[in-house]
């Protein structure tokens, strides 16, 4: 769902200019933006129809790297579009045993 501003007189509709989404990285991930503290998230403003893929562009990650996606605590894709307010956790593949 779209971010809209209405403006009066009129109620005249339009899209809101950007969109407004915290972004968490978790383990090998947090090398590409090591300014911020762990659990740390990042906020950014994006255009609307922004995907997570474009934001790891953004972030300089490097998508072959992101194996899981979780937008507002659920699973997502790189395909999918963004909307204001999202809350983004990007994490790779991790071992253990």
């Amino acid at each position: 769902m779209l971010s809209w501003i209405v403006s009066l007189p009129g109620c005249m509709k339009t899209k809101a200019a950007t969109v407004q989404i915290e972004v968490v990285v978790f383990a090998t991930l947090r090398k590409y933006l090591p300014e911020l503290a762990l659990g740390e998230t990042r906020k950014l403003q994006v255009s609307p129809g922004a995907t997570v893929a474009e934001i790891c562009e953004i972030l300089k990650l490097p998508r072959e790297e992101v194996k899981v996606v979780m937008r507002n605590n659920r699973q997502a894709e790189m395909d999918t579009v963004v909307e204001d307010g999202d809350r983004l956790a990007l994490i790779p593949a991790v071992g253990g045993g």
